[in-house]
């Protein structure tokens, strides 16, 4: 079922277009990854999707609700969450619930499951200022989730952690996905391709791709050998682009990725020539494109 639809959307900051007239829909019920390089717009369509920025123009239509304020159906973290470090943790989260309009025994009652659920209810009398990164991002979502919203949005949410706090991060998000749709951003592909049911690619304030993440994957997926030589072997690898199966070959030093149009043609026919020509190598290996090799390939137009 439809979640939200957004239909030309667009947002203008003086003579700059941000964004420029997307069109997407978000189901219910899915984890949905927003990626893009820095300045794509994904920040800008996230703050619209929120209510925090009004469009320039464009609509955006949630499960059929009428009210032009959909916060109160939105929970939202932003890159940069900002607490007041004198509170406690669940001083703040008491307080965040009553502006979401829960009366204060809710916000009390609904403060202690989430903290419990994020793991910091023996913190939860602890001043924010002393918290770490990974426990302020696990506070931020408590505070994101605390009104039940239908529709959770994270901008960035791993991406000033360690690698133990985005693990608990993600761990958590893997969790709550199974009872709340989430749209997220981030530059982290790998954790896109993790935890996401959908992608929405964009650049240049447009969506370049989107659909679900098997589907895209499948699309636009191509073989790929990757060779690593014990001595550069340029002469012969510019050679090979001739090849009517080759449609790529990127050299990185001793190492190479040849893109395939044709993988059993292409695997038979590099291989013999590496051994007529007696080309040491390292490694072989066959493989596929990932979602970075896509993303790179957006990015680069």
């Amino acid at each position: 079922m439809e979640l939200l639809k957004a239909s030309d959307l667009v947002k203008r900051f003086g003579n700059t277009n941000a964004v420029k007239g997307i069109n997407f829909h978000i189901e219910e019920g899915r984890c949905v990854s927003l990626l893009g390089p820095n300045g794509a717009g994904k920040t800008t369509t996230l703050k619209m999707l929120s209510g925090l920025l009004e469009p320039t123009s464009g609509s955006i239509d949630f499960k059929g609700e009428k009210a032009k304020d959909l916060r109160q159906f939105i929970g939202y973290l932003p890159q940069y969450p900002a607490f007041y470090n004198w509170m406690s943790g669940k001083e703040f989260l008491v307080f965040a619930g009553q502006l979401a309009k829960l009366n204060r025994k809710e916000a009390d009652k609904r403060s202690e499951e989430l903290l419990e659920r994020v793991g910091l209810m023996n913190a939860k009398k602890r001043k924010i200022g002393g918290y770490s990164g990974g426990m302020k991002q696990r506070l931020g979502l408590a505070q994101a989730l605390i009104h039940r919203p239908k529709l959770l949005i994270l901008d960035e949410p791993v991406s000033a952690l360690d690698p133990l706090g985005r693990r608990e991060v993600l761990d958590m998000m893997r969790e709550i996905k199974e009872e709340t749709t989430i749209l997220f951003s981030t530059h982290v592909l790998h954790d896109a391709e993790e935890i996401s049911d959908d992608i929405l690619i964009m650049q240049a304030g447009e969506i370049a791709i989107s659909g679900s993440l098997g589907s895209v994957m499948e699309e636009y997926r191509q073989p790929i050998l990757q060779i690593e030589f014990e001595s550069q072997a340029d002469d012969w690898l510019k050679s090979i682009a001739s090849y009517s199966f080759v449609s790529e070959v990127n050299i990185q030093g001793n190492k190479t990725i040849i893109v395939l149009k044709d993988m059993v043609t292409g695997k038979q026919t590099l291989l013999k020539d590496i051994v007529d020509r007696k080309l040491p190598i390292r490694k072989f290996e066959i493989s596929q494109t990932t979602l970075e090799d896509l993303f790179m390939k957006v990015v680069k137009g």
